[in-house]
């Protein structure tokens, strides 16, 4: 027996056909966040579309402590032999480009923005910020660079425990992963071997010698001699000294660090203080042997593909002491199923939007998305989400970023599905 006014029953009806499409969307596999890996945040407007086989997209409101946001999400299926995970970057560490550029030239259905980087110098003059990366980068198996310290890196400040030297990666077993990667290097030079303090980085350790390869770009390596280990504003070094080094031989000195390409098969040795002094006894045909290497902490196998940012969530807990009080618009990692499913969370800079969300939020909103794990990218205008649309050839941006257009950026996660 039907009860009710005429109005209440046509809401009834109305209700009950919501539901019935729902369910079906559902099981034609166009509804698919709920069922992949947990709900959307509770009172979500959620709307979903297939990008690719084992990938989606999301949009969603969260309301978070200063008024409501809007979300942008991708999930990807790593345990479809079709998806996996790579880098976006421009071919060099010290480049930037647009995330939509990196997605459409490598061939990504959809991705995000990466880690922190060096942006800008106003505290050295005449100095000019490189453009690369905080922290570690290993694209297809190939280590590109390592972490600056602490102290030197851009960003909000790391939770406790938390370094520069932490990863999201994906491992040749195809599972996705925090990890920690650790520079292992070394500079042999007649009967001595020296630690090797960095490679591929804008910021070495004081009193040391870093590495820079082809992988580096044509950024002039000054900033490498800039600041300290716990203050990123200190002056550049006065005491620096670098040496080309091809064929296993010396073969160029310079009393301050250079710029331009470097070609490739030659390794520069950049050294400041104590390793500035180091080199200067190194003469011209010497040999130098360098090796250099990444490696894992917590995992053995090896990577094919890992960048920096800092965790925020592990095992479905929030870390301890994040940020909950200063609100912005981020981009996020969540891992859920082991590593094998992925969520990519971008916070929308739309002026009705740009509150944001606080970091601890971040960690709360990839938690009841599912995630165990979670990773914190480069946030603000860099906050970047990228997918094609059905039939499309390349990507379209997905977010509004916050200051109106695309940032470059020196790198990404990009979803791939394929062969």
């Amino acid at each position: 027996m039907v009860t009710g006014t005429p109005g209440q029953r046509r809401r009834r009806i109305r209700r009950r056909a919501g539901r019935e499409v729902l369910a079906l969307l559902a099981a034609l596999g166009l509804l698919t966040g709920a069922a992949l890996v947990g709900a959307a945040p509770a009172g979500a407007a959620q709307r979903a579309a297939d990008i690719a086989p084992g990938v989606t997209y999301e949009e969603f409101d969260i309301q978070a402590a200063q008024g409501t946001t809007h979300a942008h999400l991708l999930r990807a299926d790593l345990r479809d032999p079709r998806v996996r995970l790579g880098l976006l970057y421009p071919g060099a560490v010290a480049a930037r480009a647009p995330v939509s550029q990196l997605a459409d030239r490598q061939g990504a259905v959809a991705g995000v923005n990466g880690d922190f980087f060096n942006i800008t110098e106003v505290q050295h003059p005449g100095v000019q910020a490189t453009g690369a990366s905080v922290g570690p980068v290993i694209a297809r198996g190939r280590a590109l660079k390592a972490a600056v310290p602490n102290g030197q890196r851009f960003g909000p400040a790391l939770p406790p425990g938390t370094t520069t030297e932490d990863v999201i990666g994906v491992g040749r077993d195809r599972r996705a992963r925090l990890d920690r990667l650790v520079l292992d290097g070394s500079v042999r030079i007649r009967q001595a071997r020296l630690p090797l303090g960095g490679f591929n980085q804008y910021a070495l350790p004081v009193g040391s010698i870093g590495a820079f390869t082809s992988a580096w770009g044509g950024a002039s390596r000054v900033r490498a001699t800039c600041g300290t280990d716990t203050d990123r504003a200190a002056p550049c070094s006065t005491d620096t000294y670098e040496v080309a080094v091809r064929g296993g031989r010396v073969v160029s000195a310079s009393g301050t660090p250079g710029a331009g390409r470097i070609a490739p098969g030659t390794t520069v040795l950049v050294g400041r203080e104590a390793g500035a002094r180091l080199l200067r006894k190194v003469p011209a045909g010497e040999r130098v042997r360098v090796q250099h290497r990444l490696v894992a902490s917590g995992s053995r196998v090896p990577y094919r593909f890992a960048l920096g940012g800092y965790p925020l969530l592990a095992g479905g807990r929030p870390l301890p002491g994040l940020n909950d009080r200063t609100s912005a618009v981020r981009t996020a990692v969540g891992l859920a199923d082991g590593g094998w499913r992925v969520l990519l969370l971008a916070v929308d800079g739309s002026p009705g939007y740009r509150t944001g969300l606080t970091v601890a939020e971040v960690a709360r909103t990839l938690r009841d998305l599912g995630a165990e794990d979670g990773f914190s990218l480069d946030g603000g205008g860099s906050s970047t989400l990228v997918a094609r649309a059905p039939g499309a050839s390349g990507v379209s941006v997905r977010n509004h970023p916050s200051t109106g257009a695309e940032r470059p950026v020196p790198n990404g996660i990009g979803v791939f599905s394929g062969r």
